[in-house]
Order: C-alpha cells, then structure tokens, then sequence
C-alpha cells in the first residue's frame, strides 16, 4: 500500500482531514500535502513510529511489503441518468497481479447489466482505456453521464447494449460520438459482489 493510500484510508475511517492527521503525526500540513500527492514517501524511522501509532498499523511493513489497493472512487449508473461521483469512499485490496492490471473500482447502481452478472450494489474493476475492442464491458461518459454497458462497434455505430432486456440499446453514429460526447473510459475488468 502506498503513504498515500494509508492516509487517505485513515481519514476516511475517523473523519479527519488532512490539517487533523498532520498535526497528530506531528509534521507540517507541506510535508503531509507532499506526501498525499505522492511527491514524497522517504520518511526517518521517528516518523515512521509516529505514524504506525497514529494509523494504528505497522507502517514500515506496509510499505515493505508492498500491498496493493485501488480506491473505490464513486458510482456509475447501470442504466442512464446518473452521474458520477469521483470522491474516494474507500480503498480495496488487491492481489498484485490484479492491481497492475487495472486503476479504480466504481459501485454500480441500476439493474441494467443483471443478465451479465453485474447487479445493484457490486463494485467493478476498471482499467482506465479510451479504447477497447468491441463486445467488451466499459465505463462510458454519454454527455453528462456515467454508464456501464457492452460496447459494440457495428456498421461504423458505437452501440452500447444493455445486459438487461428491459433497456433498449442505445446507437450513436460518429457525428453523436463527438458531439454529445460519447467516450469510453475504461474497460471493466471483473466484478465483486460483497454480501456483508
């Protein structure tokens, strides 16, 4: 896991901010900002006890360990009308080979994609891509709006198909591509399905 990851999960759990946790590792908001930016992760072992206190977690083995997580960074509609929220809720761990191969996980909302086994309420796995081959499952930006569907490119149309035969697919020609627009934003790579 990266500083990064650790700071932000921790104020997330207890509500704190960014000035707040500075103060209890007891180094300068700068430092702390250089670190949330991922400018700076060279700490001396004082700072290191500091903050194994603080997190309430071996910091030094963390990072020598090299956990993976990805952060869950909002929802996106499955169906249309919704728009994303890119705040991080959280961070997920990963195994290492499923974290370098993709960036965020999103909540689905909608029951649009249940005939392909993504249902309200799952998380998705996302590698960011602008492109992807057709048939794939994506993120897709429709003007304002978030949407996960199976995109399929037919007869020079973007098509992006619901999962569920209650919705109707949707068609776009190349002049709607740019000018609504529609643009994927990263490929789905497999869901999680939490049932605590």
């Amino acid at each position: 896991m990266l500083l990064r990851e650790m700071l932000i999960k921790y104020e997330i759990a207890n509500d704190k901010s960014h000035a707040d946790v500075a103060d209890e590792v007891g180094v300068s908001l700068s430092t702390y900002y250089r670190w949330i930016n991922g400018e700076s992760s060279r700490l001396k072992k004082g700072t290191i006890k500091k903050l194994t206190e603080v997190l309430g977690m071996d910091v030094q083995k963390i990072l020598d360990e090299e956990e993976c997580f990805k952060p869950l960074v909002g929802t996106a509609k499955a169906g249309y009308g919704l728009f994303a929220d890119e705040d991080i809720e959280d961070y997920i761990e990963l195994g290492k080979a499923d974290a370098a191969r993709g960036d965020y996980f999103l909540r689905v909302v909608g029951d649009s994609m249940e005939g392909l086994h993504i249902y309200d309420g799952d998380i998705v796995y996302v590698k960011k891509t602008d492109t992807l081959p057709s048939g794939k499952i994506a993120i897709v930006l429709v003007g304002d709006e978030v949407t996960i569907k199976k995109v399929i490119y037919k007869d020079s149309l973007m098509i992006l198909e619901a999962g569920n035969p209650k919705y109707e697919s949707r068609y776009f020609s190349p002049s709607e591509v740019e000018s609504l627009p529609v643009r994927i934003l990263g490929q789905v790579l497999f869901v999680r399905t939490d049932f605590a």
